[in-house]
């Protein structure tokens, strides 16, 4: 059987050491089968354990190898598309409840990493940089909007202000949120994984699931056992492939980059962030920053839909990290690497039940390091009974891309070069 290992990360070069985990090769009954052990599937499972359910959790590659292991690392409040978008769609009564629930995210991954004590280099500050006046009015109702909902740890940033937090000349202001922050996200999801077995949840490894058998007792396979379920939670995301024909149709995988240096030293790596908060900018197809536990830069940006990875991704991203930071011309990269995000086409994530036992949450759109924290509570809520705020997800529109999977990469990429020349010319 094949063994997949993590990609060649920074993150997989510092993870916290871990026993290695069982292929499943045996027949195992449980409450809830979560496919993945991803941020969602292991927040679902550490909810369900902590409320009573047994919990077994496939994954088909090792714990946290797709985007929760391989992501920018921060903590970023709210959904890719805002509230107010949200308001408009489905109305002030649905984007209440959403807008209560747009903050929680953080606050769980919180809670995880004091309860759990989970090492992962949590820092607190998140700032959102502006690079033109048309994007700090953004910023500026943003605030307005998020305080509306009870979000009040926000400071905007004038033009001498953000000099204080980020040393690059670009941004002429931005807004520094204390709730959000960041953390190294495959120790993150390591961590979680502990406090799973920790409560007496099974974990295996290397056990991808190849067939779902649906019904009142659904069986779910893999190429050398199964599992038999009251519940099945999925959660592969970008990484489901066709195992759920009904959830591949209405999303697209898409492929980001990220480049991390040489250690910078502590002089230099506070003279780029001296506050050390995370950094991203307001773009359609946004740049997005921050310092390691060792004082290296990870940068990241870019996107490749269809989640091809690019021949020299080095190439893509450090010509995107010197327009920010020209004084790191002679640093050294020392890891590039590439992993998939699920984009949905109306960028906010897909949630819902096939059947009366089979639950799904999927879609994050690039937004899924406390989205994806949030939806393992609510999935659990509603294998529970309580499902209002299940429902609102579930309740939100979804479409399916224009032209199908044939045509979908090449609708997305000319929607993204529409937003990418409105970026350029500051519309």
């Amino acid at each position: 059987m094949a063994n997949t290992p993590y990609p060649e990360s920074y993150y997989a070069a510092s993870a916290n050491a871990v026993p290695p985990r069982p292929t499943l090769q045996d027949d195992v009954e449980t409450d809830v089968c979560v496919i993945g052990a991803g941020y969602t599937g292991l927040s679902s499972a550490l909810f369900l354990l902590e409320n009573g359910f047994r919990v077994t959790v496939l994954e088909a590659a090792k714990v946290g190898f797709g985007a929760s292991g391989r992501n920018g690392g921060q903590i970023v409040n709210s959904y890719s598309r805002d509230i107010d978008v949200i308001e408009r769609t489905v109305g002030p009564r649905q984007a209440q409840l959403l807008g209560q629930m747009a903050f929680e995210g953080g606050r769980i991954i919180r809670e995880r990493v004091a309860k759990y004590n989970i090492q992962c280099d949590l820092k607190d500050g998140g700032v959102f940089a502006a690079l033109s006046a048309k994007q700090m009015g953004h910023l500026e109702s943003q605030k307005r909007l998020w305080e509306r909902f009870g979000h009040t740890q926000l400071e905007l940033l004038d033009e001498r202000r953000i000099r204080e937090v980020v040393a690059c000349d670009q941004y002429v202001g931005g807004m520094l949120d204390m709730s959000g922050g960041h953390i190294h996200p495959l120790n993150l999801a390591l961590g979680e994984a502990a406090a799973v077995e920790s409560l007496g949840g099974t974990i295996y490894e290397q056990s991808p699931a190849v067939r779902i058998e649906r019904g009142a007792n659904p069986v779910v396979h893999t190429p050398q056992g199964k599992v038999r379920a009251k519940f099945i939670i999925v959660a592969g995301n970008a990484y489901l492939g066709n195992l759920v024909p009904e959830l591949a149709a209405k999303s697209m995988p898409c492929g980001t980059q990220v480049i991390t240096t040489e250690p910078l030293g502590e002089e230099l790596a506070k003279s780029l962030l001296p506050q050390d908060y995370c950094v991203e900018d307001c773009n359609y197809l946004l740049d997005y920053y921050r310092l390691t536990g060792d004082k290296r830069l990870i940068f990241g940006g870019g996107v490749v839909y269809g989640a091809r990875d690019p021949a020299n991704i080095e190439a893509i991203i450090r010509p995107k990290m010197l327009k920010a930071f020209p004084q790191l011309k002679d640093v050294k990269i020392d890891y590039a690497w590439t992993g998939n995000f699920l984009l949905t086409l109306s960028r906010l994530p897909q949630v819902g039940r096939l059947g009366d036992n089979i639950y799904y949450s999927q879609g994050c759109s690039g937004h899924g390091v406390t989205y994806t924290h949030l939806a393992g509570k609510v999935l659990a809520e509603a294998l529970r009974g309580q499902a209002e705020r299940f429902d609102a997800f579930a309740d939100l529109p979804h479409y399916p891309f224009p032209g199908g999977q044939l045509l979908r990469t090449p609708f997305a990429a000319l929607g993204a070069w529409y937003y990418g020349l409105r970026d350029k010319l500051g519309f």
